[in-house]
């Protein structure tokens, strides 16, 4: 069980532009995310130990990448570090 939530300045900067409804949206995934830590598909490479969960926001593709700290089996943090759509998500992700 996730005990913690924190978030990096890029994710908070870009939840900050977002109509309430959609914050919403991003809120219920998050939820989701704290329920099922592993929902969201590890990546690899450059990127190894983040995930990517995907949603809707409407109508569109939206991407919310995290990390989990902790032991791997029960993670107790949840660090949110960026959402945005598809494009060039993963480049300005490894940045």
């Amino acid at each position: 069980m996730i005990v913690k939530v924190s978030a990096t300045p890029t994710f908070e900067r870009a939840v900050k532009k977002l109509h309430d409804r959609d914050r919403k949206t991003i809120n219920t995934a998050i939820r989701e995310i704290m329920a099922e830590p592993k929902i969201g598909k590890g990546k690899k490479g450059d990127l190894a130990g983040v995930f990517v969960h995907k949603f809707k926001v409407n109508k569109q593709e939206i991407l919310l990448s995290y990390k989990l700290i902790g032991p791997e089996d029960s993670p107790d943090e949840l660090v949110l570090l960026a959402i945005g759509s598809h494009e060039n998500f993963y480049h300005d992700l490894k940045r």
